[in-house]
């Protein structure tokens, strides 16, 4: 007569996952694989190297696009394709130049913004006045400001830990700002770059086009602000000049590239997992997101290396145009949309390859608290076990609109070093750490094989 404890151990043998492994030795075996054998940093080398700067509409954008399809193909994932989209083509010309006139004249680094125009051949030449937030120029007016350059001059703020959160409170003097001091009749816009650090990288990024409020905007580097609000408060009528020859071409014909791994149960489920191909010109956009982009094709090549086979379908997508547009965002989820798919969730790695802490989920306290009873332990060993409500990632959060119920997470790395680095010239490979980057991709697929398993129920 068998006996009932043999029984149940043959029942729990025929209910037991493909794998024998418990989900904590996976996840081991995930890491394993990152750390051991990982190509997230040689394809990173390649990108920012032999590729190099990468803004929408760009030769090096296409290049990247080709380059991308390709590494992925080889990688023999099962489906691999380029998803058109228009997107913007602007041009920063020549380097900018700009100095301070006053008592004596100083020189200092700045940047065009992404998006402005150029100024005259021979510059622009004006007064400055300066503020520290937008509500300021109403207090101003038309008369204090016309004529004038806007100097928006307000400091992150120190006191956030995350430091995301103090480029949220400043960003709209870089994005609103000049449309905004061009309504009150001024001809100009410095900004002081978005970072916490004392430098003199300037920092770009992109302005809000507003169709008649379109004036030459630049971005000077913390340094520099310093300097010219120490000389604003002994000579308040010095003047600035600046010279740029940025400008806007028509649109052109670019394209998201996608890889995926077929699910092997529920095919038709989609796990999105991605960053953004495209970045500033400045440098090589290795944080911004050359990392992003090798991660998110390092999940379904680590799945293949450790022979998993997902239930649902896992795929990459490198965005384009995420830092002056969000047009591959936007075109993702419309076809996302327009084919009925079902996406289960998606992924964004867009802060950085820096040491991974966890994950942000736009979600409800409810979702993460689950979350977080289910899976936290699983990540602590890691060190990545910050699984908590926040922001997700430009590029996805069009498909929180178009598929109703999809999951949308941010992978969460170290913020502290990573606007030192933001859309300045100092975003180069040197400045990614390998065995943070590895760890970041592990991470990411810990979660991919997490959400693949047993959903969010």
């Amino acid at each position: 007569m068998i006996k009932a404890s043999l029984i149940f151990g043959i029942f729990l043998l025929f209910i037991q996952p493909a794998f024998s492994q418990s989900d904590s030795v996976f996840i081991r075996e995930i890491y394993d694989q990152a750390l051991v054998n990982g190509q997230s940093h040689s394809n990173l080398k390649f990108l920012c190297k032999k590729i190099g700067p990468r803004l929408s509409g760009s030769p090096n954008a296409q290049r990247a696009v080709y380059w991308a399809e390709k590494l992925m193909k080889d990688y023999g994932f099962d489906r691999v394709f380029l998803q058109p989209v228009m997107v913007p083509h602007w041009i920063r010309g020549e380097k900018e130049t700009a100095r301070i006139i006053s008592i004596k004249s100083f020189n200092v680094n700045v940047t065009a913004l992404g998006g402005t125009i150029g100024t005259s051949v021979n510059g622009l030449t004006a007064p400055v006045i300066e503020v520290h937030a937008l509500d300021e120029l109403k207090q101003l007016g038309r008369d204090r400001i016309s004529g004038k350059i806007v100097f928006f001059n307000r400091k992150f703020d120190p006191k956030p830990i995350e430091t995301g959160d103090s480029y949220s409170q400043a960003i709209d003097q870089r994005y609103l700002g000049p449309s905004e001091a061009a309504k009150f009749g001024a001809v100009g816009v410095i900004v002081r770059s978005l970072t916490h650090s004392l430098d003199d990288y300037p920092h770009t990024g992109f302005t809000k086009l507003t169709a008649g409020f379109n004036i030459p905007a630049i971005a000077i580097s913390t340094n520099g602000a310093d300097l010219l609000s120490k000389e604003l408060s002994v000579n308040p009528s010095l003047k600035f000049y600046f010279k740029q020859q940025c400008k806007m071409l028509p649109d052109v014909l670019s394209y998201n590239v996608i890889g995926e791994i077929k699910g092997s149960e529920m095919p038709n489920e989609i796990i999105t997992v991605g960053g953004h191909l495209d970045s500033w010109d400045l440098a090589e956009g290795a944080h911004d997101d050359g990392t992003g982009v090798v991660q998110s094709i390092e999940v379904l090549r680590i799945f293949k290396a450790i022979k998993y086979k997902p239930k649902k379908t896992i795929r990459a997508v490198l965005f384009m145009n995420e830092e002056n547009g969000v047009r591959g965002g936007n075109k993702y989820a419309e076809l996302a949309k327009e084919n009925n798919e079902k996406h289960v969730a998606a992924i964004e790695s867009d802060e950085g390859g820096f040491t991974p802490r966890g994950f942000n989920f736009d979600a409800s306290n409810t979702l993460v608290s689950k979350i977080n009873s289910k899976w936290k332990k699983l990540f602590t060993p890691y060190y990545a076990d910050q699984l908590v409500v926040g922001f997700s990632g430009s590029d996805i959060i069009p498909l929180r609109e178009a598929i109703p119920g999809v999951v949308l997470i941010g992978f969460k790395p170290d913020s502290q070093r990573y606007f030192d680095i933001h859309h300045t010239a100092n975003d180069v490979f040197e400045n990614v750490h390998k065995r943070e980057l590895e760890l970041g991709a592990a991470s990411i697929a810990a979660l991919v094989y997490l959400i693949d398993r047993y959903g969010f129920n």
